[in-house]
């Protein structure tokens, strides 16, 4: 299950403790105060109400890093409910909102989410590519192989890291071959490594 950081305390904390979940997701969405805005958030996963799904999968929009990660945990706080929603949000515009997306699915590690993830791994941003092959290292599904073998070429070479990473968890022999051909073709060292530790 995931952790719920405890954010810092903003001003009016004990008094947004009080409000119900309508309350909340007003915080979320409406106050100009980023603290105030990751601390509705932190509430909201703890309260794990699916009502607060869709709040949530805006502020992995925000333009405040502390409340689009507050905003991840809490949906993967949310779990299983959340699927739905944050694999809907892996095709939203925004590169932040997607790769936000792809780390809570790859948190909550359901078999569910591994279809998301796996189209996550074609995004035309490395950043959505890397947390999605992230993400599916925790899951661990075969499926994934495939797609992320792909990703050993990939431009990015944390991309091609965390490939190597989920394919070294995920096993079998078809990953580890994948694995070796790469070893070959390699160009970056702290890659080569990588793979050379994946393959024990």
């Amino acid at each position: 299950m995931t952790e719920l950081n405890i954010p810092e305390k903003p001003e009016g904390a004990d008094e947004m403790e009080k409000l119900g979940l309508d309350g909340l997701i007003q915080r979320l969405l409406d106050s100009t105060d980023p603290n105030v805005r990751q601390y509705a958030a932190y509430l909201l996963g703890k309260a794990k109400n699916p009502r607060a799904i869709q709040p949530l999968i805006a502020a992995l929009g925000d333009f405040d890093k502390s409340v689009r990660e507050q905003a991840t945990l809490a949906l993967s706080a949310i779990g299983q409910a959340a699927i739905e929603p944050l694999s809907t949000a892996m095709k939203e515009p925004k590169w932040e909102t997607r790769y936000r997306a792809a780390e809570a699915l790859g948190k909550i590690a359901d078999e569910k989410a591994v279809k998301p993830l796996i189209q996550g791994l074609k995004d035309n941003r490395d950043h959505v590519r890397y947390m999605a092959a992230k993400g599916l290292r925790e899951v661990g599904d075969s499926d994934a192989i495939e797609p992320m073998i792909i990703l050993l070429k990939d431009e990015n070479r944390y991309v091609r890291m965390m490939a190597v990473r989920a394919l070294g968890a995920i096993g079998g022999d078809k990953a580890s071959g994948a694995l070796r051909a790469a070893r070959e073709a390699e160009p970056d060292e702290k890659v080569k490594e990588a793979i050379v530790e994946a393959l024990q």
